[in-house]
């Protein structure tokens, strides 16, 4: 079989194109093998290879190497054709396949949901005589379909009615096959969008006519033309969603909680209210202690294991024994009847069950194919989670570095172990087995009804984690991850989460993360990147630090002492200026009428009024646990409280703080304005001081963090088809937009957050078009409980944004409420993903009496407990026809 490629791409000086493919004549897939083309003629590279008359299917794809060695690739999969058995001789003429400026649209929240095609078309190959024309068109509806009109005959002569449809086999690439002697060189065609059921154009492509450019081929030669993209002329679509956490959910048939078989009514409801999206929080397992505090979503104990919580129990099957099965089914009724979930007792009862069904019917499950499937393709983090799992319960803690032999994780001890406690390990797959199983399904569920699951991937993991414990090179685990200074905590954020070691990571390609995307999206069509400014920049705290004001930009370019002389004119006193400067005259405002018995208990003089925290009070975490120690003693009060908050603040107090990878270098300290040692200094210092912060913080990096963000990013959102979305609040650098264009990531637009700092409140008509916009979030307050929390605020939103006269209601009344939401929906955002609160805001007999019940988290508390649950049942809310028919109303009369 002789094939000849030829691609138009113009290359710079020293770039040369290479094809690579599958076959063994194309290299076999290694690029050191591939086929070196020739330039043919203007920006055309041209070759011709045989091929064994038995393949059928070729994959393939161009690449340009540098003489410096550098190689660039294509955006996506590739291409790729089928040929008939009786074509030996085929031109393919190719168009380089750069990244479209439509890519959110190939994502498979599009192709598998939202344009979901379930009855296909017959596929088209590549056959003697014919031309096999081929373009990508993402963005056609389910109802809809690409046809091909022209000047000849077979393209029926400019009559749309007569147009030959394109198979959608391969959606988004749409093919045809055309008689070779039927069409002239250089004739005139179109691509037009026409209704399935009736031939009805839907619109013609908005640009000029395209042409033919038939090259020279043997009689009986195939020609394929592929790589064209449709340029489709109706307005970017706009669609609609709502977001709430799985374990929110509520429905008749729960136990406490809400589970995966849930989120299929709230597919159900998605459908009924004209909406595309349900957005959930992260669902891996979280279970370190057993206790409440493992509700925090956001601290997985594997990033690749389901939390057993979700498991809907009669999906999984019913207990032999009747009397135990009443037992549970009473008991999951009491529970769902609490208005809040009551986390120990769920998931201490689901694990009893699960339990017992395990004894059950465990091992005729995983005698199963469909188990032997699982276990295989997931072996490589099941088998070490598994026994994490076990070793955590057998040692009552999730600290590995108390496992004693097994702290530091070794493969052929862990081997011992899993065959000394099988039945354990056994029960932990059988989890998993179900779990995700049931995920699945739902998945499937959605897909089939248009509608894509959006998940949630968090920027951390935990350091008791498996993750840690069997990579611990791909993690700083000597360190904290968090945030600085925001609206919802004013001390910043410390998540308590190891950072992650980019470099390392690095050296395999990222596969940790490229797995990690990899298992998310055997569940969700789009995700949420969990403070995506991590990517280009994490704020790091060292380990002896509470608070996150002690925290650093990983990785920046700290200062050298001599470049703040030179370039700043401010004197690095390292002595006085990275240390706490604690001074007589302070200390009645940090401990006031307790400062000299304060003084005494944790001071040491250093002579001219000057003092240092004693050595055994030096560091946060020193006083923290201190006054721990205390609490557990019964010596615990609000006196020792406010001595303790006062003794972080005096240690919060320093102007830099060393880099701790490059000696000698320095970061100021971020809010460092509202310091005893900013106010210690003289008016010219602090002009000085002020002009190398705002360069530090506003300037300097953002360079270095875009080309950061842009080493990292690619290779990760492109390891999967899903819709790629960002969570891109707080401190956000300049080079943060530049980033998300380039790779067309959906940022959050929030408008009580606007992201320009001249304004309170964000314009809704100019959100970008690449962006999903919103009332609230889970860290926030939803629109009711936002409204009544500040007179002030609500009142300049009222008048200024809702161009409202007079005073502003006392509470958010279901009109204004809809006034908000009808606002958000009209924006030009792709996405419009409101809270489930927020959608019932607008009614006022279904919505919650009081909205401080509503509420979800609390970022600034460490240890806040996440039972929210909505108050109606998924089975209420889609009988609610009045209101699910207002909803849908609204969302298509905005043009969702």
């Amino acid at each position: 079989m002789k094939l000849t490629f030829e691609v138009n791409y113009r290359t710079e000086w020293g770039e040369s194109l290479f094809l690579s493919g599958t076959p063994e004549a194309l290299g076999g897939g290694d690029t050191d093998k591939a086929v070196a083309m020739t330039l043919n003629g203007h920006e055309t590279w041209q070759v011709t290879v045989e091929l064994p008359d038995s393949l059928d299917v070729i994959n393939y794809c161009y690449f340009v190497r540098h003489d410096n060695g550098s190689v660039k690739r294509e955006w996506g999969k590739g291409h790729r054709f089928e040929r008939s058995a009786d074509t030996s001789e085929i031109t393919i003429l190719d168009r380089w396949h750069d990244q479209p400026w439509d890519k959110p649209y190939y994502a498979s929240a599009f192709t598998d949901c939202i344009c979901n095609r379930a009855d296909r078309t017959p596929a088209v190959e590549a056959v003697r005589g014919m031309l096999t024309l081929c373009v990508d068109a993402p963005m056609i509806r389910p109802d809809e379909a690409v046809a091909v009109s022209g000047a000849s005959a077979a393209l029926g002569a400019w009559d749309p009615a007569k147009a030959p449809r394109m198979s959608d086999a391969e959606y988004p690439t749409w093919r045809i096959n055309l008689p070779l002697d039927a069409i002239a060189d250089s004739s005139e065609y179109k691509f037009l969008i026409v209704k399935k059921a009736t031939g009805d154009v839907v619109a013609w492509e908005g640009r000029d006519n395209r042409w033919f450019n038939i090259p020279p081929h043997a009689d009986g030669a195939a020609v394929i033309d592929a790589g064209q993209r449709l340029v489709n002329p109706l307005s970017p679509w706009r669609g609609a969603g709502v977001a709430i956490p799985v374990f929110s959910l509520r429905s008749e048939e729960d136990f406490g909680v809400g589970d995966f078989m849930d989120l299929k009514k709230m597919v159900d409801w998605a459908v009924r209210t004209h909406q595309n999206f349900v957005q959930v929080l992260p669902i891996n397992d979280t279970t370190m202690t057993h206790t409440w505090t493992d509700s925090y979503p956001y601290n997985a104990n594997s990033t690749f294991a389901l939390h057993p919580m979700y498991l809907r129990l009669s999906e999984m099957g019913r207990l032999d024994n009747e009397e135990r099965q009443r037992y549970f089914d009473e008991l999951g009724r009491e529970l769902n009847r609490l208005p809040q979930i009551d986390y120990e007792r769920v998931n201490k009862a689901k694990n009893q069950y699960t339990r017992e069904l395990f004894a059950q019917n465990g091992h005729a499950d995983m005698s199963t194919p469909e188990f032997q499937s699982f276990l295989s393709r997931n072996a490589s983090w099941l088998t070490p989670y598994a026994a994490f799992c076990v070793l955590r319960d057998l040692n009552c803690t999730s600290d590995m570095s108390r496992w004693g032999e097994y702290a530091v994780y070794d493969e052929e001890k862990v081997k011992g172990f899993i065959a000394a406690h099988l039945d354990d390990i056994y029960y932990v797959y059988y989890q998993q087995y179900h779990l995700d199983r049931q995920m699945r399904m739902v998945h499937d569920y959605a897909r089939a009804h248009g509608v894509a699951i959006k998940g949630d991937i968090p920027i951390g993991i935990s350091r008791n984690s498996v993750d840690a414990w069997i990579s611990p090179r791909l993690f700083n685990l000597d360190c904290q991850a968090g945030a600085p200074p925001d609206d919802f905590s004013v001390l910043g954020q410390n998540w308590g989460l190891p950072t992650y070691n980019w470099e390392e990571m690095a050296k395999d390609g990222f596969a940790w993360w490229k797995a990690r995307f990899r298992k998310m999206s055997e569940y969700f069509d789009a995700y949420r990147i969990d403070h995506v400014l991590g990517f280009f920049r994490i704020w790091q705290i060292p380990m002896d630090a509470i608070h996150g004001l002690l925290g650093i930009f990983n990785r920046a370019l700290p200062f050298s002492a001599d470049e703040l002389r030179h370039n700043y004119d401010f004197w690095l006193d390292t002595d006085r200026q990275t240390h706490p400067l604690i001074l007589e005259w302070m200390l009645k405002d940090f401990f006031g009428d307790k400062a000299d018995e304060c003084r005494d208990r944790y001071l040491m003089p250093m002579g001219d009024g000057r003092y240092r925290l004693r050595e055994e009070f030096d560091t946060q975490r020193k006083v923290a646990d201190h006054f721990a120690t205390l609490a557990e003693n019964g010596e615990g009060s609000e006196e020792n409280d406010r001595i303790c908050q006062a003794l972080l603040g005096l240690i919060d107090d320093v102007l830099f703080i060393e880099d701790p990878y490059e000696k000698g270098k320095y970061h100021p300290r971020i809010s460092a304005q509202y310091t005893y040692q900013y106010r210690c200094l003289n008016d010219y210092e602090k002009w000085c001081f002020n002009r190398l912060y705002n360069d530090f913080y506003y300037r300097r990096n953002n360079d270095f963090w875009y080309g950061k963000a842009m080493w990292k990013m690619p290779p990760l959102i492109d390891a999967t088809d899903m819709l790629v979305c960002a969570e891109d609040l707080g401190m956000i650098p300049a080079c943060v937009p530049a980033v998300m264009s380039a790779l067309e990531i959906l940022v959050l637009e929030i408008q009580r957050m606007p992201k320009d700092p001249t304004t309170p409140f964000g314009n809704t008509w100019t959100y970008p078009y690449y962006s999903v916009c919103t009332t609230s979030t889970h860290d926030m307050d939803g629109i009711r409980r936002w409204w009544e929390a500040d007179r002030a605020t609500t009142q300049k939103y009222f008048n200024e944004v809702l161009r409202e006269p007079g005073e502003a209601p006392q509470y958010a009344e279901p009109w204004i409420c809809e006034r908000i939401i009808r606002m958000h929906l009209d924006s030009s955002s792709m996405l419009c993903i409101l809270p489930l609160q927020d959608w019932l805001s607008t009614d006022g007999v279904l919505r919650r009496t009081d909205p401080r019940e509503e509420l979800i988290n609390i970022p600034a508390n460490p240890r806040h407990y996440w039972r929210y649950r909505m108050h109606l049942t998924l089975e209420q809310l889609n009988a609610s026809d009045e209101f699910n028919n207002h909803i849908s109303d609204m969302v298509r009369n905005s043009g969702r």
